[in-house]
């Protein structure tokens, strides 16, 4: 965010709705923090003045509540249980359908989604560093996932630094945060008296200069670098390593992984909030006239009983093993695929687990003293 300073601008506190406007104004559906069921999540904003302000969450190891902040920021909230990820990789959509004509003949189509033009406000670091793994998995040359990104093409990001992270997060040891440094269209820092202001694409380069804005003077571009910074010195939790494949895959009969599973529900719930997570099934959804179907993918998950059954047996038949899978893959075998961990340090997983499995307290206890650097 800071590497050409030179172009960096000052958004005034009172021109925040003039950005969202002007998003509006260029077709986007502007989609914000909202709070619903007692979490901060992104919605479609009806208003450009509608972004909510003093929103902070408090988040341990099975707990997420919903605070006060005494100075009144707009984003001084680390993250809520919804990432990007759902606006491009859509928890349930049609591939295909097949219909039966006049002849009773079957006929198949490809369904495409109908993809609005979206600006999400308010990104985190740790969820661009999650993206880009996902655009590695659906987007890689030769198998371009036409549904993915279709809707990937469509958005605008606007990144925003953390200035508060949350007890669980831990992205400053995986490099991912918590100031962006790529695939933003526009980051702001917010400061007492407004936004720092950099530009990371030619959309975002043409908003801001639709806004007329001053440039960002040198104080205020070292009080937000400082602000990263200091967020990121706060962070109370950290992985031992950034490459920890060798240290847990020659751990894969370590004790502990029956203590985990002795508490670990199975239920899905770090997958679900996981902003890099891909696991998908795929169903047929046949209409009650036998005349037509739907060819669905859906979300899923390597906690579940389904996911590792082969014919006549079950590769994962526990939940020890459904554990390791995930834990392994997420932070061993993701090396061989796209060459970095698959986590990226928001700790989603630890606040929104029902019993409270902290994965860095387990990776910890897992790799001891043994961590490649």
């Amino acid at each position: 965010m800071f590497s050409q300073p030179d172009r960096a601008r000052f958004l005034p506190l009172a021109q925040l709705h003039a950005l969202v406007s002007r998003l509006m104004q260029l077709g986007y559906q502007c989609l914000g923090p909202a709070v619903e069921n007692g979490a901060i999540v992104m919605r479609e904003l009806d208003d450009p003045a509608g972004l909510p302000r003093g929103l902070q969450a408090e988040q341990a190891p099975g707990r997420y509540r919903l605070t006060r902040d005494p100075h009144n920021r707009y984003f001084a909230w680390a993250n809520g249980p919804q990432a990007i990820k759902p606006q491009a990789f859509a928890a349930k959509e049609s591939l295909w359908r097949v219909e039966r004509d006049d002849a009773g003949t079957l006929q198949f189509a490809a369904v495409l989604p109908a993809a609005p033009a979206q600006a999400i406000i308010g990104v985190r670091a740790c969820d661009l560093a999650a993206l880009a793994l996902q655009d590695a998995h659906f987007l890689p040359d030769g198998r371009r996932d036409a549904h993915y990104a279709q809707r990937r093409e469509q958005l605008f990001l606007v990144a925003v630094q953390c200035a508060e992270p949350g007890a669980t997060c831990f992205c400053a040891s995986t490099g991912d945060g918590p100031t962006p440094t790529a695939g933003y269209d526009l980051a702001l820092a917010e400061l007492a008296e407004g936004f720092v202001a950099v530009a990371g694409s030619a959309k975002g380069n043409a908003v801001l200069d639709a806004l007329s804005l001053s440039p960002a003077t040198p104080q205020q571009i070292e009080a937000a670098r400082q602000q990263g910074q200091d967020a990121a010195a706060a962070q109370t939790r950290s992985l031992p390593g950034r490459n920890l494949r060798e240290a847990l895959m020659s751990r894969l009969e370590h004790p502990r992984w029956d203590e985990v599973a002795a508490r670990c529900l199975a239920c899905g719930n770090c997958v679900a909030v996981c902003p890099t997570c891909f696991c998908h099934a795929e169903v047929d959804e046949p209409a009650l006239d036998g005349q037509s179907s739907r060819h669905e993918r859906v979300w899923d998950s390597c906690f579940g009983e389904a996911h590792g059954h082969l014919h006549g047996f079950n590769v994962r038949s526990d939940i020890r093993t459904r554990y390791r899978q995930w834990l392994t893959h997420k932070l061993a075998t993701w090396h061989d695929q796209f060459g970095r961990s698959g986590c990226v340090g928001c700790g989603r997983c630890i606040a929104w687990c029902p019993v409270g499995i902290d994965l860095t307290e387990e990776v910890a206890a897992l790799t001891a003293s043994e961590v490649q650097p």
